[in-house]
């Protein structure tokens, strides 16, 4: 579980000994393949209710939820990404497992039965989703190849 913000209270300038009417928090929570979301958000929920004191209205509210996705690596999809950036790169293509919130990879997969190939490009000094994330322009070209040729090696 990520907690990515809590908020309530006084917060101008200067100091205020007052308890804060209303507080709320942002999180988020990753799952791994196999948990169900809906039993996650009830256990979350379970949480809160025994921690919240007598007296204190609680609520936990569901913005989105979907399960986690595990793409099988054997896929023929999955080689044929792996073979095109080994060409493009020029080195062996390196399997990783990486947590991201992509809701539409498991509806792909649980709805419409096809894979999705997931093709990473930033380095690990890209500082992915924080407050000083790049990319350098040289990736983008370098994915514009990569994807141009897996589409014409995988789909045509």
């Amino acid at each position: 579980m990520e907690v990515h913000g809590i908020a309530g209270g006084f917060t101008g300038a200067g100091s205020k000994t007052v308890i804060p009417a209303k507080a709320t928090a942002k999180v988020s929570m990753r799952l791994v393949p196999h948990q169900d979301p809906d039993k996650i958000i009830a256990a979350y929920k379970e949480a809160v209710r025994k921690a919240t004191p007598a007296g204190i209205q609680a609520e936990v509210r569901v913005l989105s939820a979907g399960p986690a996705i595990l793409v099988n690596p054997d896929h023929p999809a999955i080689a044929v990404a792996a073979r095109v950036f080994s060409e493009v790169l020029g080195k062996p293509t390196v399997f990783i497992r990486s947590g991201g919130s992509i809701p539409i990879v498991g509806d792909f997969a649980r709805h419409l039965n096809i894979p999705t190939v997931l093709m990473g490009l930033g380095l690990p000094d890209d500082g992915l989703h924080s407050p000083n994330e790049k990319f350098k322009v040289a990736n983008y070209y370098t994915g514009i190849k990569t994807v141009a040729r897996f589409l014409e090696q995988y789909g045509g």
